[in-house]
């Protein structure tokens, strides 16, 4: 259902940390023009965690009417309260986003049959194309391949984004699921070699700064064409380590203010890039070719 590079999007805010509204259309244009195959709205890269329901709701309805259905839009709706989750993915639903990305519910550790039960019930609640969202770094609870295999027999829930990094559990859920369900990589640095394996594409980070080079990396490899898309990644390796020297998305948006093109707000917990790191992140942009 979709496919290529989905860029993570940052959400732009100003200094004293209020939403930026023309920025995030701003953002947007960049981006289809770039070559951005979809826009994937207040994930974690868009500091989700700290906009209130809102606020959420007004980003997601804003993309949706910036990008014109010039490509899919699909919002981060995921919450460690299942009843959140289906308040937040109706709310997109209505707002007439394309599908929602549900991350696994944080913090409070469910077991896999409290994964499975929750995402259940968001779907049947909800009927929008949703995609499962793996990354246990943050959420302190793994969804196993044989939990997705489970949730990929339910037929609203079309894809699991897949960001621990590990070749072998792509391996296995595309062994388990085959083509009930869509694999992306929530992993920069080893979404090349997913896709090649088959998964479908990648919801990245490294798109905010360089979309169209990850259009490209993502285009050579579903046509598995390796050396095509291994010159690409080997120019953007440095973007896909360093754009995590700090939490993300503090170093993203450091990245996007340096190239003009969004302030250069953040909000609380979260906090600018630190010094040390500036001149690291510059060798990593100029690696890639950016031009600031």
């Amino acid at each position: 259902m979709f496919h290529g590079s989905m860029v993570a999007l940052v959400t732009p805010m100003r200094a004293d940390e209020s939403l930026d509204s023309e920025g995030l259309e701003r953002l947007i244009e960049f981006h289809i023009e770039q070559g951005s195959d979809a826009i994937v709205v207040v994930g974690t890269t868009g500091e989700s965690p700290t906009l209130d329901e809102k606020e959420h709701c007004k980003v997601i309805r804003q993309a949706v009417d910036f990008t014109k259905g010039r490509v899919p839009v699909i919002a981060g709706t995921g919450s460690n309260a299942t009843h959140e989750a289906i308040t937040l993915t109706r709310c997109a639903m209505e707002g007439g986003a394309d599908a929602c990305l549900l991350v696994a519910p944080y913090y409070n550790k469910p077991t896999q049959e409290g994964m499975y039960l929750h995402h259940r019930k968001v779907a049947e609640a909800v009927p929008i194309p949703q995609i499962l969202y793996n990354v246990p770094g943050r959420t302190a609870c793994d969804m196993l391949p044989e939990t997705v295999a489970r949730l990929a027999e339910i037929p609203n829930i079309v894809g699991i984004k897949e960001a621990t990094g590990n070749l072998g559990r792509g391996r296995e859920i595309l062994e388990r699921c085959g083509d009930r369900i869509d694999l992306y990589s929530g992993d920069d640095a080893t979404a090349m070699e997913l896709m090649l394996l088959g998964a479908k594409g990648v919801i990245s980070v490294t798109a905010n700064a360089a979309p169209r080079a990850m259009h490209e990396l993502c285009k050579a490899a579903e046509a598995g064409d390796r050396a095509a898309a291994s010159a690409i990644n080997e120019r953007l390796a440095g973007l896909h380590e360093t754009l995590f020297v700090e939490a993300n998305p503090i170093p993203v948006k450091w990245v996007m203010h340096e190239m003009g093109l969004i302030p250069s707000g953040i909000r609380l917990p979260l906090t600018v890039l630190s010094e040390r790191y500036h001149d690291t992140l510059r060798q990593a942009m100029k690696q890639a070719g950016i031009n600031w």
